[in-house]
């Protein structure tokens, strides 16, 4: 199970479609984000041996991710560049207690979101895209966001007590679709 408290909606699927080579270049960011994010939850938690795992798990998958997307933009003739990210991830991060253990959970279950959110539109996308090159590809992502987000909250309940931890889970998963019911103007893969 997702966690998630909404599906993506009609509107992201519309937006994206037509700008494909713009959600590719996001995606690679994603990617590139995601793996640091596991780098600096390592550096952090560097006594939490088994974090330290799935860490270290989590960034080479992400750095393969990366890989295969720069891959895709190259066969498409498409640059990698920056580009301004959606509000998305900073606005969930801004959720975060500053206080230990509660940071600690709370980093945890924002990954989780993100990588079921990234999970779900995946699959929307291998369904619905009718480039099916690229349909394919986010559909063989699916399985891989899916663990990722389980991990993330396996983790996050190694810090703190079960009920505790679901509550906030519950919380932060309405506080996800509310700032994705905002949205953004350009199309990402969390806009």
């Amino acid at each position: 199970m997702l966690h998630l408290k909404s599906s993506t909606s009609e509107r992201w699927l519309q937006q994206v479609e037509p700008h494909l080579d713009e959600l590719l270049i996001d995606h690679a960011h994603c990617e590139r984000k995601a793996a640091g994010t596991a780098m600096s939850l390592l550096s952090a938690y560097v006594e939490h041996e088994q974090l330290c795992r799935d860490m270290t798990r989590i960034i080479n998958e992400e750095l393969d991710h990366f890989h295969q997307v720069l891959q895709h933009l190259a066969r498409r003739g498409v640059r990698f560049r920056r580009i301004p990210p959606s509000n998305y991830g900073r606005r969930l991060h801004e959720l975060v207690r500053k206080q230990e253990p509660q940071r600690a959970i709370d980093r945890m279950l924002i990954s989780s979101l993100i990588e079921a959110r990234s999970c779900e539109r995946f699959g929307l996308l291998r369904e619905r895209l009718n480039d099916r090159e690229l349909a394919e590809f986010f559909g063989s992502l699916f399985e891989c966001e899916a663990r990722h987000h389980s991990t993330y909250v396996q983790l996050a309940l190694s810090f703190g007590k079960d009920r505790d931890v679901r509550n906030r889970l519950e919380e932060l998963a309405f506080a996800e679709a509310g700032i994705l019911e905002i949205g953004d103007d350009f199309p990402r893969v969390h806009s």
